[in-house]
């Protein structure tokens, strides 16, 4: 194989991982966890605001019991920076969860994500306040009025 063929070849692995890594979270309510292997190493370090694990085990123990909860949710992609080993994509997720009322939620993030073959790192960055704590009745005015208040005008 000329070396341009395999610099293409870990390219299109490489992209694929990421449209696959993307098409697995597309539907929270339906995440394929059956293909988990497929994405994810055995040993995958997965964090975010609310939870960390350190197995695939673990990893997909936490999105069974988030597939579960969750009355709908959706990722909608916006933007991604993709290396030869890593990536960033930014995302709007958008879902409705019984305990935080009957509207639906947008939260804005971003995954950070380490690859070789498979994705052995996974953190999840975004606003935990602006996905419960504003969403919580009395809690959620005082959670807006600080943002308010700290806001530069």
């Amino acid at each position: 194989m000329t070396c341009k063929a395999t610099v293409e070849a870990k390219m299109d692995a490489k992209d694929t991982l990421i449209e696959r890594f993307k098409f697995f979270y597309k539907d929270l309510k339906r995440i394929p966890l059956p293909q988990i292997g497929d994405i994810y190493d055995d040993n995958v370090i997965f964090k975010d605001p609310v939870q960390e694990v350190r197995n695939i085990e673990q990893l997909h123990a936490y999105l069974s019991d988030l597939c579960l909860d969750v009355h709908s949710g959706r990722f909608e992609y916006l933007d991604q920076m993709v290396a030869e080993h890593s990536a960033y994509i930014k995302w709007n997720m958008h879902f409705k969860h019984p305990k935080l009322g009957k509207q639906s939620i947008t939260v804005r993030g971003i995954s950070q994500i380490q690859f070789n073959e498979r994705i052995y790192y996974h953190e999840d960055v975004y606003d935990l306040g602006q996905m419960l704590y504003e969403q919580v009745p009395l809690l959620g005015g005082v959670v807006k009025g600080l943002k308010k208040r700290l806001a530069v005008n």
